[in-house]
């Protein structure tokens, strides 16, 4: 007997089944581990490599700052980490997130954490890269407000950065550059992995890391469906799909007015197409969806099952499910907040302050 055909009469409490033995459950580790490796992969203990960026100690140092510095912005109080908050999941635990002069962008902020792993990034994969995503929110009215001259404005400002742009870039005649400020922020998000999860620790070889509500759950999510869109090193991350494959949920979780990826290739099929949400840590990132309209994660799992597989989970198949997401939170790594150069008199003033 396979888990889902038994799960509707059962009890869930503590993160055990119940009044179900482990010989009841029919559920083999070593099978079912067997089964999970074609579709999933063990995050890294080490920092992945990227195309076309080396990862230096120097680079990643100076993007840590500039990952934290506020004064990237026209507002100078927005900095990356104020959207993908490192101690809150790497996101910002908003609907959506809040912006230069008080605007409420678009979409929920995705989380930082392991974004490297992603076949692109923002919901609409519009950036091929960490680096091109690092440019986007800095311009954008609605979120950072500056612009790539300001920003190099900015850094010449301050002899500490133009050091460290040095050090991060050698050999080059004009290091400051926007171009550069994005792969040293890349570099740094590079290092925002979360390895040593209790799923990765079962993929390499734990038979007891798991509950057995936890293994019946990674059992239906892989038996369901759901790890044909969800699967790889980011258990997501990868894929484009229309939100609402069998039945589209209503507006209000999903906004009529944002067709998703159509608005990059400006192609009919691609109406309400996002790229298939990447699933680590995901319990510690609601609200869920490009709307940030779902804030519990077993009403997520529901809304996925009946609108993307046209299956109705009972409650016991929603919880187990749910149950394997939560152990797919890794261990994230210690970032000690930087001490940031100090302005110097020729560092713009912040937009906010400037009298009209």
């Amino acid at each position: 007997m396979r888990p889902h055909q038994f799960l509707a009469t059962i009890l869930i409490s503590g993160g055990t089944l119940v009044g179900i033995s482990n010989a009841a459950l029919a559920v083999d580790p070593a099978q079912l581990r067997e089964s999970a490796k074609d579709y999933f992969e063990v995050i890294p203990s080490m920092v992945p490599a990227i195309a076309g960026n080396a990862v230096t100690r120097e680079k990643v140092d100076l993007g840590k700052k500039l990952f934290f510095d506020p004064r990237l912005s026209a507002s100078a109080i927005i900095s990356c980490n104020t959207c993908h908050n490192l101690g809150m999941g790497g996101d910002d635990n908003l609907e959506t997130s809040i912006g230069h002069g008080w605007q409420k962008g678009p979409r929920n902020a995705p989380t930082v954490y392991n974004a490297v792993f992603n076949e692109a990034q923002f919901w609409d994969g519009r950036a091929e890269d960490l680096k091109a995503q690092a440019k986007g929110p800095v311009q954008a009215g609605v979120e950072m407000a500056s612009t790539p001259e300001r920003v190099v404005t900015v850094l010449n400002s301050m002899p500490e950065y133009v050091a460290q742009f040095n050090a991060a870039f050698p050999g080059q005649n004009d290091p400051v550059t926007f171009d550069n400020m994005a792969m040293a922020i890349e570099a740094f998000e590079a290092t925002l992995i979360t390895p040593a999860s209790r799923f990765d620790q079962f993929l390499e070889g734990n038979d007891t890391i798991m509950t057995e509500t936890e293994l019946a759950g990674l059992e239906l999510f892989i038996d369901t469906g759901c790890a044909s869109c969800h699967n790889g090193v980011n258990v997501g991350g990868t894929g484009y799909y229309p939100f609402g494959v069998v039945e589209q949920p209503g507006a209000e979780i999903l906004p009529p007015d944002d067709k998703g990826r159509f608005a990059v290739t400006q192609t009919a099929t691609d109406d309400y197409v996002f790229r298939a949400g990447p699933l680590r840590n995901i319990a510690l990132t609601a609200p869920y969806f490009h709307s940030g309209k779902v804030w519990n994660l077993e009403q997520a799992v529901a809304i996925m099952s009946s609108s993307q597989l046209g299956t109705e989970l009972n409650d016991a198949e929603v919880q187990a499910i749910t149950a394997f997401l939560h152990t797919l939170t890794g261990e994230t790594p210690s970032v000690e907040y930087p001490v940031l150069p100090v302005s110097s008199p020729t560092t713009p003033k912040p937009a906010a302050m400037i009298a009209n």
